[in-house]
């Protein structure tokens, strides 16, 4: 089935509400796409500048690349290693449950190793050191120490995605988050956007995020901690909040050429929120507690293995467990991957609180992909799943297909597009196919 690419950054004119605070949005988001176009137009200075390969995150080459789930966690200064900005897991359960993503960045080793992980470029943090004067001479009196100043703008990325089915669900998000460096190492950033949820005989529902974070290290491990508000139309106002925890477990190794050779990382994650599964879900206000581990394991320099586990409370009683496995070994440009995906609910409450809550669901399928450069600036991926999915005892084919391209506009700036379709199921549908369409796409500048 064909599906109509339609816009949906609108308001309902009869909702005064919503008008004005969409054209604060509109505002700020004007404010952070002019600065887009002042760049670009150096951009068009730089364009014949050769592009950096993308890769998944759990390779290292000759630059770091930052983009950054749930983004990101990726960047461009030269440096001996480089890790790959998110790629997109074709595995289905992305579908349905956003949180569940490759790490976006490795918490970095110990000093005096290889680093395998995204360690920032030292900051110009003092001046060159002046000749000492003679003994017995005063420094002259009218010089002044440069000062590193307390937040240096480091980068924004605009996160879009538009999803579509053939049950008349749409959720559209677009959400930019600008980050600051502080002097002392660590990050903060700010996260908003304007989000839109439609489902059929359910009146659609426009939401307006606003997030604050800080990442830092204590020892070896890597820190970052988020909380915001959720904004909506007509809605009551919700808090949410996230935390992630990495550690190293093993120390990594690096080749002479950069490239990560082996490392075992543990993280440990904590989200609560309302549960953005669709229009349905959000006007019956149901939020959740979700947590538990993740686990990435780069067995060699061309095999990775990532593990996931989430369980799951819900302010109506239910409660969830859910994994995700995925075993990858690559071949030049070509790679294999296997996934496996499983998720339990308590109880069933689809038809009274709207969100897909399968007592007994298993995906399983392998994934071929092809990733190159076709341009200087431009790298595409290619990737199709072919497996197996179960709900309630019944067994049916589960298959993703999906393409992805990398624009490089400059050396600060990227894009991506990438479209995917999957009739892996995120609803009960009874008898009926599912099929899904999903853009996703982000707008990295790097300062």
């Amino acid at each position: 089935m064909v599906y109509s690419f339609r816009p949906y950054l609108f308001v309902s004119p009869y909702s005064l509400y919503a008008v004005f605070l969409l054209g604060c949005l509109q505002i700020q988001l004007g404010v952070i796409c002019s600065v887009g176009i002042w760049i670009l137009s150096e951009a068009k200075l730089q364009a014949a500048q050769a592009h950096q390969t993308w890769q998944s995150p759990s390779e290292l080459t000759k630059q770091v690349t930052t983009i950054n789930p749930e983004s990101a966690e990726q960047y461009s200064k030269p440096l001996p290693y480089r890790l790959k900005s998110t790629p997109i897991l074709l595995a289905a359960p992305e579908n349905f449950n956003p949180d569940l993503r490759l790490p976006r960045s490795l918490p970095e080793p110990p000093q005096n190793s290889s680093p395998p992980s995204l360690p920032e470029p030292p900051q110009n943090s003092s001046p060159p050191s002046l000749p000492k004067p003679p003994q017995n001479s005063s420094p002259p009196t009218t010089a002044t120490e440069a000062k590193t100043p307390n937040a240096v703008l480091e980068s924004i990325h605009t996160d879009y995605h538009y999803e579509t089915d053939n049950f008349g669900q749409t959720n559209f998000f677009l959400e930019p988050t600008v980050q600051f460096r502080l002097r002392n190492g660590n990050k903060i950033f700010f996260k908003t956007g304007f989000n839109f949820f439609e489902k059929r005989g359910v009146e659609s529902i426009t939401n307006f995020p606003l997030q604050v974070g800080w990442q830092g290290k204590i020892g070896q491990v890597t820190l970052q901690t988020a909380a915001g508000v959720d904004m909506f139309n007509r809605l009551p106002t919700a808090i949410n909040l996230n935390v992630k925890v990495d550690a190293p477990i093993s120390p990594p190794r690096v080749s002479s050429s950069g490239r990560l050779l082996s490392a075992v990382i543990i993280s440990g994650n904590l989200q609560q929120g309302p549960y953005k599964s669709n229009a349905q879900t959000l006007d019956n206000q149901i939020t959740a507690w979700r947590f538990g581990p993740d686990l990435y394991w780069q067995i060699d320099r061309n095999t990775s293995l990532f593990s996931s586990l989430r369980l799951g409370s819900y302010n109506d009683g239910n409660s969830e467990v859910q994994s995700f496995s995925r075993l990858e070994r690559k071949f030049g440009q070509f790679s294999l991957a296997a996934n496996l995906f499983t998720w339990s609910y308590d109880r069933d409450l689809e038809r009274t609180s709207g969100y897909f809550s399968p007592p007994d669901f298993l995906v399983y399928n392998g994934e071929l992909a092809w990733e190159g450069d076709i341009t200087q600036f431009l790298r595409c991926r290619l990737a199709a799943n072919l497996g197996r999915q179960r709900l309630k005892g019944e067994f049916d084919n589960a298959n993703t297909y999906q393409t992805r391209c990398t624009v490089k506009l400059s050396p600060s700036i990227e894009a991506d597009l990438s479209y995917s379709f999957s009739n892996v199921r995120n609803q009960e549908t009874g008898g009926s196919a599912y099929g899904g369409n999903s853009f996703t796409g982000q707008l990295r500048v790097k300062f």
